[in-house]
């Protein structure tokens, strides 16, 4: 197939190189946008980020720190889900899930974020009525808020992991939900730490420790589709989540 017509003096496109034009250009189009996906700027990011993440700590660290993050990589695009539950990354094209739950074994490649280990809280208004329990037994006497995913509330004790049942007053599917109910006073609610940080730095929620057992560990993880190549835009998000938990660890540890 001949594409141009070529003398000594010109060079022309044939009809063929005229229609092959189109492809020709989405073709160059698109290996300009593959060198700059896989060779961006030094510590620039650049493509759309696909990521899920769980709803409440997506909207408590997650959701604060785009607005820098996007003034400072400008080719930057964000695709954020925030769901509680857990999604096949690989089958829907995602370049990163955060996830709090513990993890299962997975060909997946994980990376520890941040410590981020459940507690019980309540507000003071609620504790003030109804007082604070410092024994496991004595939760039995309390008004609870509990998440439709977790259906009893694990604990440690005699270091042994347990499930509690509990009364639960508000049941939710609702991180934020459950936070918003204990703040107003209407149970003790067992959540993660990022989940309320804030409250329990501003005093609107208050931790409870009980003397016989002990909360569960838990951690913010990082979890990626492949460990040959992570995109470029993917190391920088998870450089400036990091950058964001340390600095708010360090604002709210003194209150906390």
């Amino acid at each position: 197939m001949r594409l141009f017509h070529r003398t000594t003096r010109s060079l022309t496109l044939t009809a063929e190189g005229e229609a092959f034009i189109p492809y020709a250009t989405s073709m160059a189009e698109a290996e300009a946008g593959a060198r700059a996906e896989l060779s961006p700027l030094p510590g620039k990011a650049s493509g759309v980020l696909r990521m899920t993440a769980p709803s409440g700590f997506g909207q408590s660290v997650v959701l604060p720190m785009l607005p820098a993050l996007l003034e400072a990589n400008p080719d930057l695009r964000i695709d954020l889900d925030l769901s509680d539950r857990q999604v096949d990354i690989v089958g829907q094209g995602l370049d990163v899930a955060l996830r709090i739950a513990p993890l299962e074994d997975s060909e997946l490649v994980a990376k520890k974020i941040a410590p981020n280990p459940r507690l019980i809280c309540a507000a003071p208004a609620y504790l003030k009525k109804h007082g604070r329990p410092t024994m496991v037994s004595q939760l039995d006497n309390h008004a609870c808020i509990r998440l439709c995913a977790v259906r009893r509330w694990p604990l440690i004790v005699d270091g042994a992991l347990i499930r509690k049942r509990v009364d639960a007053y508000v049941t939710t599917t609702s991180v934020e939900a459950a936070r918003t109910a204990a703040v107003q006073g209407l149970g003790l609610a067992q959540l993660t730490y990022w989940d309320v940080f804030r409250q329990l730095a501003d005093n609107s929620l208050v931790q409870i420790h009980l003397e016989d057992a002990s909360m569960e560990d838990l951690s913010v993880w990082a979890v990626m589709p492949s460990r040959r190549y992570v995109p470029n835009r993917v190391n920088v998000f998870l450089g400036a989540l990091q950058g964001q938990i340390a600095e708010l660890s360090q604002c709210y540890s003194r209150s906390s």
